[in-house]
C-alpha cells in the first residue's frame, strides 16, 4: 500500500523536485517506508511514490520503477495478488526479464511489455490505482481497480494537470484552485459521500472503478479518455441471464474454494498480518478460511464499547476462541471516540458523513500496534443481500402494490399538500380518536403509530414513488432533497439515472447494484481506506475478489435470501467451520452514540458549526433549515442526528478548509 502522486506541467529542475517532494510528503501516512520521484524535463511528466513496503522490502521494490526496456515508468499503489501466476506466465511466453527482485510491481510493468496495457488490466486480480507513463508514446495512463477499492483523484487546473491517491496532495500544488462544487455538495447531502466520478472540488475527479484514463498533450491541451476495462453493469446482468446450474451444496462448495483461492492471494506478505473480527457472519466467514490455510494462529482484532448497543467485542472475542486465532481486543472510552472527530476532515480530504468512521479508525489503530495489513469482511452485505433495508423495500413495496399506482400518487400528494404545521395542529385529537399513541406505549414490541407531520409527509413520500428501484433510491437517501438546502445546489441528472439503469432484473439485485455502484465504493471503501491508511495500516478485502464478486451475480435469489434474511450462501459456509449460535443474532452497524453526544458531549462544538450569522456568512447552506433541524433534536421532538452529522461533517471540513491545513 503506498501513495502516489503526480503532475504534468513545465518547471525548472529545482522547482520540480521541490514541488513534487512537497506533494508526496502530504501523503507520507500511506508511505512512511521511502520517497522517490522520477521526471521528464521535455515532457513535463512528474511521478512521484510514497512507499510503505509489503513486498520485497529491499531497495528492488522502491519507486518510481521502470520496464527492463526502459519504456514504462509507473508509480503503483495496491497489491497484485495473483503476481507469481502472472509471473511464471511470462516466463513461459519467453517474454520474462531478467528479474530484479519479487514484487508485484516489476511484474506488472513486464505485463505491460509483453501484453499491452487493456489486456494486462483484464489479467490482474487486485487492488490498485496506478500512473504508468509509456515514454515512446508520450501517454499517460491511470488506472483504478474493478470494485473500487484504492483511490486516484485526477484533474486539469490551468495549465496543469494533477493527480494523487488523496486530494491533500493536489492542494500541495501552486495551480490547484480549490472551488467548491455545489453539485457535488448536493449529492453529498443525499448520500452522506460524495460519489464517483464527482469531488467537492470543481474540475477534480475520482477515477472511476474498472476504469482507466488516458491522458495525452496535444498541441498544449490535455485530451482525456476514459475506457472501462471490467463493467459491473455487465457482470449483473449476464449473471442474472445465467444462473449458477448447480445445486446447494455445489454452490457452498464453489464459494468455498474462490474464497480461498482469494485468500491465498491476500495472505502473502512480507510484514505481519492479521485481520479485523467482529463476530458478524463476513469477517467471521473470512478469518475462518484463514486459520484454515493458516499453520500458525491467525492475529485478529476487535474493539468494545461499553455501551451494550454498541458492543461487538463478546461476539467476536467467541469466534476467535472456537477458532484459535492469538486475539486482541481494546474496551474504547466515549472520550477517545471523541478525540477522532476533529481529525476526520483532515483523515478524509471531503466532507463524508459516515459515523463509522470512528470506530474504523481506532480499530485501525489498534491493529497497526501489531501488524501492517490487515484482512477485513466488507462486501458481504452487498453481495450476498444482508442489509435490512432491502427487506425493508420488499415489504413496503408488496404493500404499496396492493393500490394502484394513481391511487397511491393521490392520497401521497394529498398529505404532502397540507402543510406539517397543520398536521401537527391535527395530531392530538387523531392520536387521541385512533387510540394508537397509547396502545403501543403500552407495547414496546409493537409499532409506534404515533401522528404527526413529519411522518405523513414521510409516509406520502413513500407511497408517491413510483417503482420499487425509485422507492429504494429514496429511502437510502439522507436530504430527500438536498437543493433545498444547499444554496445554488442542483443534483446532476446521470446520477439519478442510476436508479432504472438495472431495474427489473430481479426484487433484490437492482439494489444489490445500487449499492454495489454507489455505497460500496464511495462508502465503505473510502471509510476503510482513509481510516486504516491515516494510521499506515494496508487493508485487503478477500470478498471483492472479482471473481467471487462475478459468482455472487450468478447465484439465484434464492442461494441469498431465505425465511426473510440475507447472506444465505455465506451462512451455509460459515457453519461448517463457527457454531451457528456463535454468530446468529440481530444485526447492527458498526457505530457510535451520535445522537446522544449531540445532546451531551458535542452540543458546544455542534452549536458553533450551525451558528446562523456563520451559515449565513458562508453561503452555503440554508440557515433556516439547518436550524429547525437543530432545535428540533435538541428538544427531543425528532431524532435528526444522521442529517445534521451530514451538515457537521461538512461544516467540519469547511472550517478546516478555511484554515488551509
Amino acid at each position: 500500500m503506498c501513495g502516489i502522486v503526480g503532475f504534468i506541467a513545465q518547471y525548472s529542475p529545482e522547482e520540480r523536485q521541490a514541488l513534487v517532494s512537497r506533494m508526496a510528503t502530504r501523503l507520507a501516512h500511506r508511505g512512511p517506508d521511502a520517497e522517490g520521484m522520477w521526471a521528464d524535463p521535455v515532457s513535463g511528466m512528474t511521478l512521484a511514490h510514497r512507499r510503505l513496503a509489503i513486498i520485497d522490502l529491499s531497495p528492488a521494490g522502491a519507486q518510481p520503477m521502470h520496464s527492463a526496456s526502459g519504456r514504462y515508468v509507473i508509480v503503483f499503489n495496491g497489491e497484485i495478488y495473483n503476481f507469481q501466476d502472472l509471473r511464471r506466465a511470462l516466463e513461459q511466453q519467453g517474454a520474462a526479464p531478467a528479474w530484479r527482485g519479487h514484487s508485484d510491481t516489476e511484474v506488472l510493468l513486464a505485463a505491460f511489455e509483453a501484453w499491452g496495457v487493456r489486456k494486462t488490466l483484464a489479467a490482474l486480480v487486485g487492488m490498485f490505482a496506478f500512473a504508468l507513463w509509456d515514454k515512446q508514446e508520450q501517454v499517460l495512463y491511470l488506472a483504478r481497480d474493478r470494485m473500487g477499492e484504492k483511490p486516484l483523484y485526477y484533474g486539469v487546473q490551468g495549465k496543469t494537470f494533477l493527480f494523487a491517491s488523496e486530494l491533500k496532495a493536489l492542494k500541495a500544488h501552486p495551480d490547484f484552485q480549490g472551488e467548491i462544487d455545489r453539485e457535488a455538495l448536493t449529492l453529498y447531502f443525499r448520500h452522506n459521500y460524495i460519489p464517483a466520478p464527482y469531488s467537492i472540488y470543481k474540475g477534480i475527479y475520482k477515477l472511476r472503478p474498472g476504469t482507466f484514463l488516458e491522458v495525452k498533450v496535444r498541441h498544449g491541451a490535455f485530451v482525456l479518455q476514459e475506457y472501462a476495462y471490467w463493467s459491473l453493469e455487465e457482470v449483473a446482468r449476464r449473471g442474472q441471464e445465467r444462473h449458477f446450474e448447480g445445486d446447494e451444496e455445489e454452490a457452498v462448495e464453489e464459494l468455498e474454494r474462490l474464497l480461498r483461492q482469494s485468500l491465498r492471494g491476500q495472505m502473502i506478505a512480507d510484514v505481519p498480518l492479521g485481520a479485523f473480527l467482529s463476530g458478524g457472519i463476513d469477517s467471521s466467514v473470512v478469518v475462518a478460511l484463514m486459520q484454515s490455510l493458516s499453520s500458525q494462529p491467525v492475529r485478529t482484532f476487535s474493539i468494545g464499547f461499553r455501551e451494550a448497543e454498541y458492543d461487538e467485542a463478546p461476539y467476536a472475542k467467541a469466534v476467535a476462541g472456537h477458532l484459535g486465532t492469538e486475539h486482541t481486543e481494546m474496551y474504547v472510552t466515549p472520550q477517545e471516540a471523541l478525540d477522532v472527530i476533529p481529525l476526520l476532515p483532515t483523515i478524509y480530504d471531503e466532507p463524508f458523513a459516515d459515523s463509522s468512521q470512528i470506530p474504523t479508525h481506532l480499530l485501525s489503530r489498534l491493529t497497526r500496534q501489531y501488524v501492517t495489513v490487515s484482512l477485513s469482511g466488507d462486501g458481504g452485505d452487498e453481495l450476498f443481500a444482508g442489509y435490512n433495508r432491502y427487506f425493508l423495500t420488499m415489504r413496503l413495496w408488496r404493500t404499496f402494490r396492493r393500490l394502484p399506482g394513481w391511487t397511491r400518487k393521490g392520497i401521497g400528494r394529498g398529505v404532502l399538500a397540507i402543510p406539517r404545521s397543520v398536521w401537527d395542529a391535527l395530531s392530538w385529537p387523531l392520536n387521541a380518536v385512533l387510540n394508537v399513541h397509547q396502545h403501543f406505549k403500552s407495547h414496546p414490541g409493537g409499532i409506534n403509530w404515533y401522528v404527526s407531520g413529519r411522518r405523513l409527509h414521510l409516509w406520502a413520500n413513500l407511497l408517491t414513488q413510483p417503482s420499487l428501484s425509485h422507492l429504494y433510491y429514496h429511502l437510502i437517501s439522507h436530504f430527500k432533497d438536498p437543493s433545498a438546502l444547499v444554496i445554488g445546489g442542483q443534483e446532476p441528472n446521470n446520477i439519478f439515472a442510476l436508479r432504472d439503469e438495472f431495474a427489473g432484473q430481479g426484487n433484490f439485485a437492482f439494489m444489490q447494484y445500487l449499492d454495489q455502484r454507489l455505497y460500496l465504493p464511495d462508502d465503505i471503501l473510502v471509510k476503510v481506506d482513509r481510516a486504516a491508511m491515516a494510521v499506515s495500516l494496508e487493508t485487503r478485502i478477500p470478498l471483492l475478489d472479482h471473481r467471487v464478486v462475478e459468482f455472487t451475480w450468478r447465484l439465484p435469489e434464492s442461494f441469498k435470501v431465505r425465511e426473510g434474511k440475507g447472506k444465505w450462501l455465506l451462512r451455509r459456509l460459515l457453519y461448517k467451520y463457527v457454531p451457528r449460535e456463535l454468530v446468529e443474532r440481530p444485526k447492527h452497524g458498526f457505530g457510535v452514540p451520535i445522537d446522544h453526544w449531540l445532546r451531551g458531549p458535542l452540543r458546544d462544538w455542534a452549536e458553533a458549526l450551525l451558528d446562523e450569522r456563520r451559515l449565513r456568512q458562508e453561503g452555503y447552506l440554508n440557515p433556516r433549515l439547518v436550524r429547525s433541524l437543530w432545535q428540533a433534536h435538541l428538544t427531543g421532538q425528532a431524532e435528526w442526528h444522521y442529517y445534521l452529522w451530514d451538515i457537521l461533517m461538512f461544516q467540519a471540513w469547511l472550517e478546516r478548509e478555511k484554515e488551509g491545513r
